[in-house]
């Protein structure tokens, strides 16, 4: 697959790099590190990269803006996005070409080339490995590159905290220090909390609710995100602040948005993807999302939750 991927990018002169709706490290990392790459190798190529930008995270890698033309003819290349209806610019659509790359589970095989490895902590390792197999066709791995890839592998395993961490991973990791950049800098950008958004996880530690089955919620709605002065982003960084509480198998956030509620479940064992595919939603076992538009909704999401740690 690495072959099929690295010979269709010798074919386009331009390259179009997408990920998904509101990035998260992995998103950016993968995105960027890859086009790094790719402008490295091909220097006379058009390569960029699109989407909405996440100003918390800026600091990593920031969008190109271009016209609706220059995706005519295109190669599009899709990073960390499980489903179609999550990638970011739909203006995917209009390219020739698509080349997906994703470690989610392929429930959405969409792509007219495919390269999807559940057993890969993050997008940006499988990039690494892209890396490693295209180094002798002129792949070159830039300080900057291994920067975004390094900060998508933190983000994703949860600075190498969460099971999806492999050897493999630490191996990349182990790779990727070996460039130059300031880890301390980047930790510091990654992880630095403003203070109404820690004075909401207090808030969260106060306010959240655990069953007897180890199934624990909170529900943030739209006044109490707007009394913290914070987005239903800011409050999506805190989905693992009760991780740690004693006896907890899985857990749900509901925040709500003016048109939706974004779910976002995690898990110590119990299986959440299953739970989130019933609502439109995706990701891996023990971390995914969906949406839903009613708080009905949300008590169903929870039965449903509390089910599947019973079990």
């Amino acid at each position: 697959m690495k072959e099929q991927i690295l010979n269709t990018i010798e074919q386009y002169e331009t390259i179009i790099i997408h990920r998904h709706v509101r990035p998260d490290p992995d998103a950016l990392g993968s995105q960027g590190g890859l086009a790094e790459l790719l402008k490295t190798a091909f220097p006379d190529k058009k390569i960029y990269t699109v989407g909405e930008e996440e100003k918390t995270l800026m600091f990593l890698n920031q969008m190109d803006e271009i016209k609706d033309e220059i995706f005519e003819g295109a190669l599009i290349i899709v990073c960390d996005t499980a489903n179609a209806p999550r990638i970011s610019d739909e203006r995917y659509e209009k390219g020739d070409f698509l080349i997906k790359i994703d470690h989610h589970p392929n429930e959405d095989p969409y792509g007219d080339l495919i390269w999807v490895d559940p057993t890969a902590s993050s997008v940006s390792e499988m990039i690494y490995e892209f890396y490693e197999y295209g180094k002798d066709r002129g792949l070159d791995l830039t300080d900057q590159a291994a920067r975004l890839l390094y900060a998508g592998i933190v983000g994703d395993t949860g600075r190498f905290l969460f099971n999806n961490t492999t050897k493999k991973t630490f191996r990349t990791a182990g790779m990727l220090r070996e460039y130059e950049f300031s880890i301390g800098d980047l930790y510091a950008e990654l992880y630095q909390v403003r203070m109404n958004v820690m004075r909401l996880n207090g808030h969260v530690l106060q306010s959240f609710e655990m069953s007897s089955n180890g199934a624990g919620h909170i529900q943030l709605h739209g006044e109490i995100l707007k009394k913290f002065q914070v987005s239903a982003s800011d409050a999506s960084q805190l989905v693992n602040a009760i991780s740690d509480v004693e006896g907890i198998k899985a857990w749900v956030f509901f925040i709500e948005e003016p048109d939706q509620i974004r779910v976002r479940l995690r898990s110590k064992g119990p299986i959440v993807n299953e739970i989130a595919k019933r609502y439109g939603g995706g990701g891996h076992p023990m971390a995914a999302g969906a949406t839903i538009y009613q708080w009905e909704e949300a008590d169903q999401v929870l039965k449903d939750l509390e089910e599947a740690c019973k079990a």
